[in-house]
């Protein structure tokens, strides 16, 4: 078996030098002391920083992500931010608007026009509702970008699924644009007694999608959105069939109550084929989701350049390929067929 892959989910460094130069309006020319970032902490622990003679990549212009999909053999990719994952803790909505469209910009200059093999997911101010509908439209329509980032944790204390953000979710079903809920922040989970980057790292991203699933799913935003698309990114699958026995459960509980406004079990909204998620190819259960979820919503992401040395990545897809326990039409699906749809390419 020798499929076609295509990447769900990879990841760029931000080169603020070079964003600083998209900055317009009252943002343009301002001197930045370099001693502050323009995105805010993701956690306050020093991510970024390699031990002497790891074989790390610490800079990702397009040039080093065109040769990761030749060496890989991978189509093509689509790119989500690093530092830009903390969007949405910054209290500023003016500053989080001129930040996301100077990104946009950039990311779509510097990657996007540089080869059809870079895909672009736009940043979006959710701080301002209105303002991320006008970002997520532009971005959409006037710079091709392929989905609109929604960052997992935020400091607005509020899930997506409460009502001011059903704008966002309105105009990206019209434009028939996907969002994603990525994890990458563990600030305000309640990890203080959480004491190494290990243990941080094995909680924040599957707790806060746990909880923007829950917000969503149990306040009706797939039941008032039924053409939405919407991916959970970078927690795994394995959490997934457990959220859905326990959504079902509260659902059965609390329904006579009239406290959910849904008309069906929520792991049938999980299951309406809507809802994507990516998976780590090597996960044992990953046929006991592909089973309990469907085989159309998997997706394959690299997570390139994170966390592995950079001989590591895509070294799961051949044994990936040699499991028993997933057909070659699964595995087609996961690394390949899922996203295309998913992104509508």
């Amino acid at each position: 078996m020798n499929p076609a892959i295509f990447d769900a989910d990879g990841h760029i460094y931000e080169n603020e030098a070079e964003i600083e130069g998209y900055f317009e309006g009252p943002y343009r020319g301002l001197r930045r002391s370099k001693s502050f970032s323009l995105f805010p902490s993701l956690d306050g622990w020093p991510r970024g920083f390699l031990l002497e003679g790891a074989e790390k990549v610490i800079e990702t212009p397009a040039e080093v992500w065109l040769a990761f999909l030749d060496r890989s053999k991978i189509e093509a990719a689509v790119l989500y931010p690093s530092a830009g994952l903390a969007l949405g803790l910054i209290p500023d909505p003016g500053w989080a608007c001129a930040l996301s469209r100077s990104y946009n910009n950039w990311l779509t200059d510097r990657f996007c026009r540089v080869s059809p093999r870079l895909k672009g997911v736009a940043l979006l101010p959710i701080q301002d509702v209105q303002a991320s509908v006008m970002e997520l439209r532009r971005a959409v329509t006037e710079l091709g970008m392929v989905a609109g980032l929604l960052p997992s944790v935020t400091a607005l204390h509020k899930g997506y699924g409460q009502g001011d953000f059903c704008p966002i979710f309105e105009e990206a079903q019209r434009l028939d644009c996907p969002l994603a809920v990525h994890g990458g922040t563990s600030h305000g989970l309640g990890f203080d007694f959480v004491n190494t980057m290990a243990m941080i790292h094995a909680l924040e991203h599957p707790i806060a999608l746990m909880i923007q699933m829950t917000s969503i799913v149990l306040n009706g935003v797939l039941e008032d959105f039924p053409r939405l698309r919407l991916a959970f990114l970078e927690a795994g699958a394995g959490w997934i069939p457990y959220m859905m026995d326990r959504l079902d459960e509260k659902y059965r509980g609390d329904r006579r109550r009239r406290h959910l406004p849904l008309k069906k079990l929520p792991s049938e909204y999980i299951r309406s084929g809507n809802v994507y998620f990516t998976c780590e190819l090597e996960e044992k259960i990953l046929d006991v989701v592909v089973r309990e979820l469907g085989e159309d919503v998997l997706m394959y992401p690299s997570d390139f350049p994170h966390e592995k040395a950079s001989g590591e990545f895509a070294r799961d897809i051949p044994e990936f390929l040699e499991r028993p326990d997933l057909s070659d039409n699964v595995k087609r699906k996961i690394l390949y067929d899922n996203a295309k749809r998913f992104y509508r390419l």
